[in-house]
């Protein structure tokens, strides 16, 4: 098992910048890939992005590409997602997740942070 931490939540207003920080403990020598979801109350849980643990390719919603960049630090085992031009739109709750396989899918997940931009 893999156990998710985020950090880095927040109210920010339209126009400005946050980083979330997701650091992972436990089984993390077998991690293909780590990713950032979102949800908002009443609807279903939305990918924003992902990163491959080996070789560092990226992957983005079309809704953040351009404002939203995802890295990752193997020797701290955390991923980050940095997020500039903020819109109201960005509002909800950001969700850290895990994949140890590609077939596997993302099977561990954090708590979530809450990221509110105000207009």
């Amino acid at each position: 098992q893999v156990q998710l931490v985020e950090s880095g939540g927040g109210l920010v207003q339209a126009g400005g910048s946050l980083r979330l920080s997701c650091a992972a403990s436990g089984r993390t020598f077998s991690t293909y890939s780590m990713g950032w979801f979102r949800q908002v109350p009443g609807k279903e849980r939305e990918f924003v992005a992902a990163i491959l643990w080996s070789g560092g390719r990226e992957n983005y919603a079309d809704s953040v590409k351009g404002r939203f960049t995802i890295s990752g630090d193997n020797a701290k085992n955390t991923v980050y997602l940095q997020m500039n031009s903020l819109k109201p739109e960005d509002t909800a709750v950001y969700y850290c997740a895990h994949r140890a396989q590609l077939v596997a899918g993302f099977g561990s997940w954090g708590q979530g942070t809450q990221v509110t931009v105000s207009s």
